[in-house]
């Protein structure tokens, strides 16, 4: 049975994150990964990253009730 779980070390005992379904007093082999998690400078280099483009008619943002729900379009190419 192979089993990955969370740990907090608290500079004596492992203690886990979660209830662990061991027999106790059974010995157990641990294989020991730091968890890698991952780091942002700001907010706006997240942003930056999720950020894409989405090909779309030009009149998308004015025009976004007619291509989503099928509404009529409320102006003109010349309008705009």
């Amino acid at each position: 049975m192979n089993e990955l779980l969370s740990v907090t070390f608290d500079g004596a005992v492992l203690t886990p994150d979660q209830p662990l379904k061991l027999v106790p007093h059974k010995r157990y082999l641990i294989t020991i990964v730091p968890e890698e998690v991952p780091t942002v400078a700001n907010v706006w280099d997240l942003l930056g990253d999720l950020t894409g483009t989405v090909e779309a008619p030009e009149d998308w943002s004015a025009e976004h009730d007619h291509y989503l729900y099928g509404t009529p379009k409320s102006q003109s190419k010349s309008e705009l």
